[in-house]
């Protein structure tokens, strides 16, 4: 489908850019620590650092490598907040509540660039803004709602009419939008590799190609079995984390069947001629539009054009399944006619029902943390770094997000029916809103 240059992982464009990395060899012999982590993406190891950090021991284990999953193949967009604006939020839950949770949102783009920072990280990051456009007058009266809320609470933002969008992004296709200056931009794979080293520094062990088959409760802790079962070697821990997204398994009840796992797809164009390339969102800034069925879109550090948006439930099988999103180019830039297509690849975005990250805490030394809807750059870093200070503050710490038990989705096994019903009626309206 397209060429990279790392075969363990799906072909992508940050599978070929991102260089090698080995440092996460299988588990070979059994060991204790304080805390054992499921899931070598965001929310593991930003976990896992923030663990390190105050002195407590980590492993972290992936059926794959890190960044196998969402962490190493989304749209590279550093976004805070939900789908729901404060106002929302503050219906939905209180003031009590909503207020801790919308300062986390808020912050969550300053969290990862903090540590981008703070770590050295060599990421691609550009903090530049992501501008919302709307092809809807109806629906810019909800973006000028939404601007405003998160201006209320401190948020650099500004509303922008259809001309200036049009100079921002390079297309006449929208009627207005607003632009939040908190988002920004990466390499997903290399951000995601950035955190596993420096949490690897801090002394957190991570094994890779070591799927954890069975969690077992024992006297003290947990064990978690390794791909050999009960023969094989095998970690043992007090505390245990489960951060498999999109990726989850059976591993825990029911936890798979509370999430959809949907596709978001994306192609890349060959680096684009730099007059070309200057028409097109020439400040840097990331892109997501306001309709259901959305269309996010940046450039990257070496000019290419990233287009995404959903894609058919099945994991893809050629060019074809990507011929929207690149008609979509056609629409949006008509000045790149005729532009080649460098890479196309596709993975699966944790959808909740409520569209909010759910947390649970299932049985003693437990924890969960999934569902990021399409924000999980910052919203999974933000995660990590909030379960880490639960994990290690006294009992009553504050924590931002709502604690709920699992709930299975109804019919989970239609899952890829519910999709395809939600595209075409999400279609529909946006056709006519």
């Amino acid at each position: 489908m397209t060429k990279h240059s790392n075969p363990a992982f799906p072909p992508s464009l940050w599978a070929a850019t991102a260089g090698e990395f080995s440092g996460a060899p299988p588990l070979q012999a059994s060991a204790r620590y304080d805390v054992a982590i499921v899931g070598a993406g965001y929310t593991g190891l930003s976990t896992a650092l923030h663990l390190a950090q105050a002195g407590v021991s980590v492993c972290v284990l992936d059926a794959h490598a890190p960044g196998w999953g969402a962490s190493g193949r989304n749209g590279g967009q550093v976004i805070p907040g939900l789908k729901y604006d404060p106002d929302q939020l503050r219906v939905m839950f209180g003031s009590t509540v909503a207020d801790p949770l919308i300062a986390a949102i808020g912050s969550a783009a300053d969290t990862v660039f903090d540590l981008i920072a703070r770590h050295g990280i060599e990421c691609e990051a550009q903090r530049a803004g992501w501008i919302q456009p709307t092809h809807s007058p109806k629906m810019m009266r909800a973006l000028e709602a939404r601007a405003r809320q998160w201006m209320a609470e401190g948020a650099p933002a500004q509303l922008m009419d259809g001309a200036e969008v049009t100079r921002r992004i390079g297309t006449g296709a929208y009627v207005g939008g607003w632009k939040d200056e908190r988002a920004g931009s990466l390499h997903p794979l290399k951000y995601c590799r950035g955190l596993a080293q420096a949490a690897q520094r801090l002394g957190v062990v991570i094994h890779g190609d070591t799927r954890v088959t069975r969690l077992e409760r024992r006297q003290g802790g947990w064990r978690l079995h390794g791909p050999s079962g009960e023969q094989g070697p095998h970690i043992d821990a007090e505390r245990v984390v489960l951060a498999t997204n999109g990726y989850t398994d059976d591993l825990w009840p029911h936890l798979r069947q509370s999430v959809i796992a949907a596709n978001s797809f994306i192609v890349a164009t060959r680096p684009l001629p730099p007059a070309l390339g200057a028409s097109i969102l020439p400040g840097g800034e990331v892109t997501s539009d306001s309709r259901r069925l959305l269309l996010y879109y940046r450039r990257d550090a070496q000019g290419r054009l990233l287009m995404g948006g959903r894609g058919p439930f099945g994991e893809p099988q050629g060019p074809a399944d990507f011929a929207h999103l690149e008609r979509s180019v056609a629409l949006l830039f008509p000045q790149l006619a005729g532009v080649e297509y460098e890479y196309r690849w596709s993975g699966r975005v944790a959808i909740t029902r409520d569209f909010l990250p759910h947390v649970h805490e299932p049985a003693p030394g437990l924890s969960i943390a999934l569902g990021y809807n399409g924000r999980g750059i910052a919203m999974a870093t933000t995660m990590g770094q909030r379960l880490a200070q639960r994990l290690i503050g006294p009992a009553g710490t504050a924590f931002p997000f709502p604690v709920s038990t699992i709930a299975p989705i109804p019919l989970h096994g239609l899952q890829r029916f519910y999709i395809a019903a939600g595209v075409a009626w999400y279609s529909v309206l946006d056709r006519f809103s």
